[in-house]
């Protein structure tokens, strides 16, 4: 199942199915872009609706080089325990959103993960158990402000800005997302990324047994794995996809002030 939260003609909010037109899991190519969305006894086009973030999350417990190429690419080694650090819920945008980035700052990156939505609360949870509190993963992009990332520590100006965490546009059950599923970006059309999630330095299981050792997770909560290596600067009017195979396709456009 892929599930969307949608807000209806009506402006309702409602959670949904996204589906082929004959009433199929919709695959990655439509997830995103076209067949139908249903919610009870009603179908919509995705046209119809507004697609909101397929959850709302209280943090977003991001997860720095977890990719060996990417942490190369950086010039910057490979941490021997993964390296935590947090955006707020000012950061979550949608598909189809339009981010307004930073005024007057000369490298803002794109970065494609693959993110995982909790599905309850829990603490001190084992990896040998952690598969158990996810809901579903999604498509993110965290974009990174540089400028700033790369004078401080803590990262809230360099990650925690507004908007600088687009996700969507489904929850996708766990079992549509293979071991080695592919994460690709595409800025304006042009393939910029083009990994798999079986490059992962720290296996999402792990993941999540290390950051409920220090925090309590909440339902709708999403863990962001870390990217592959490609990512780079964006510009003005530059629309961003991301891919993931399993889930679909999440987009988005940005401009600078």
């Amino acid at each position: 199942m892929k599930r969307v939260r949608f807000r209806d003609p009506a402006g309702s909010v409602r959670t949904g199915q996204w589906l082929d037109e004959e009433g199929n899991v919709a695959p990655d190519e439509i997830a995103g872009e076209g067949g139908v969305i249903r919610f009870a006894d009603r179908t919509y086009t995705p046209d119809e609706v507004e697609i909101l973030p397929p959850c709302e999350p209280s943090k977003i417990v991001c997860i720095g080089r977890n990719y060996a190429a990417h942490a190369d690419e950086r010039g910057e080694s490979v941490p021997d325990r993964p390296l935590l650090f947090l955006k707020a819920p000012n950061a979550v945008a949608s598909h189809e959103s339009h981010v307004r980035l930073p005024a007057e700052k000369e490298c803002i990156e794109y970065e494609a993960e693959l993110a995982v939505i909790i599905g309850e609360q829990c603490r001190h949870v084992p990896a040998s158990e952690a598969l158990g509190v996810i809901d579903g993963y999604t498509c993110m992009v965290d974009l990174s402000n540089r400028d700033d990332q790369d004078r401080e520590t803590n990262w809230v100006r360099g990650k925690a800005f507004d908007n600088a965490a687009p996700l969507g546009p489904v929850c996708a059950d766990p079992e549509h997302v293979p071991e080695d599923a592919s994460i690709e970006l595409f800025l304006d059309g042009e393939r910029k990324q083009d990994s798999s999630r079986e490059y992962l330095i720290f296996s999402i299981p792990e993941l999540i047994a290390e950051i409920t050792t220090y925090m309590t997770l909440e339902p709708g909560d999403v863990i962001a794995t870390g990217t592959p290596e490609g990512v780079g600067p964006l510009a003005d009017g530059n629309e961003v996809v991301v891919e993931i195979e399993g889930i679909g396709r999440l987009r988005h456009t940005v401009s600078i002030p």
